[in-house]
């Protein structure tokens, strides 16, 4: 949703319709089936995502991912053919982190980019393709730079807990490989990095004001990621998912909060 509201946030005349429909497909449909799909391939038994104890998927779960998929591709042709053939490329890039026989989100790397890439500048491209009223395929390439270096330093932090559940399933993920202490510095360089490009795209286009708007929206979330950072240098044990939820749900609501700020500031301004 952060990078939703970054691209909306950068459109310069908004075609309301299609937004609220890019909205429905993305956070309804897409978003939902990928996450069940993902949760059917991997049979979780411990603590995932953010359920700490998540009953076993059926088949059922399966057939509503296809389903969901089916109409969400369908419905991205009421924006344009070219934000459907995102959002089926997105779908099958999704399919091939998780599906068994591909399992792109065994590999480390090749699984982190594959999500930085496709949820930060894929789905920035989407968006702000399909929301500007003249649909253009111009899209600023240092805002879709941003939107992956947001991506690619959050969710290194979604899987520090999940080390010993992925590595029963066969996966290494890049939080693993960096291991605990190296996944806060890498996340804390990837964070640095993005909002570096962000504050380039925003000056460049003489809204420093916006920037330190942003910036005062993501104090909390410093705080909190310094805090646990040191706490988890003290002991592993607070790498657990309680402490990754409470930093999923803070960066969600203050990054997504900062970007629908700077929305309605366009507006008044």
């Amino acid at each position: 949703m952060p990078v939703y509201w970054f691209a909306l946030s950068q459109v310069n005349k908004i075609n309301s319709r299609d937004a609220i429909i890019i909205f429905i497909i993305l956070h309804l449909l897409v978003y939902p089936a990928s996450n069940g799909y993902n949760s059917y391939m991997d049979r979780d038994t411990g603590s995932i995502g953010g359920i700490k104890k998540p009953l076993q998927p059926t088949k059922q779960v399966f057939y509503i991912t296809i389903l969901m998929d089916a109409a969400a591709i369908a419905t991205s042709f009421l924006i344009t053919p070219i934000f459907a053939a995102g959002i089926l490329l997105y779908i099958l890039a999704s399919r091939a982190y998780s599906w068994r026989k591909i399992r792109l989100k065994k590999y480390p790397v090749i699984g982190y980019l594959t999500v930085v890439i496709f949820q930060g500048a894929v789905i920035f491209f989407l968006v702000y393709h399909g929301s500007q009223s003249n649909h253009t395929t111009n899209v600023p390439v240092v805002a879709m730079i941003a939107a992956s270096l947001l991506i690619g330093g959050f969710y290194p932090l979604t899987q520090i807990y999940q080390h010993e559940e992925d590595l029963k399933d066969g996966v290494q993920t890049i939080s693993y490989k960096l291991g605990y202490k190296g996944t806060f510095i890498f996340t804390g360089i990837v964070y640095a990095l993005a909002f570096c490009m962000i504050g380039l795209l925003f000056f460049s286009n003489n809204k420093g004001g916006h920037f330190l708007v942003l910036q005062i929206f993501m104090i909390p979330v410093l705080v909190y990621f310094f805090v646990w950072f040191s706490k988890v240098i003290n002991s592993r044990k607070e790498a657990n998912f309680k402490n990754t939820m409470r930093m999923n749900l803070l960066a969600s609501l203050c990054t997504n909060a900062g970007f629908i700020t700077l929305l309605i500031l366009r507006f008044i301004e």
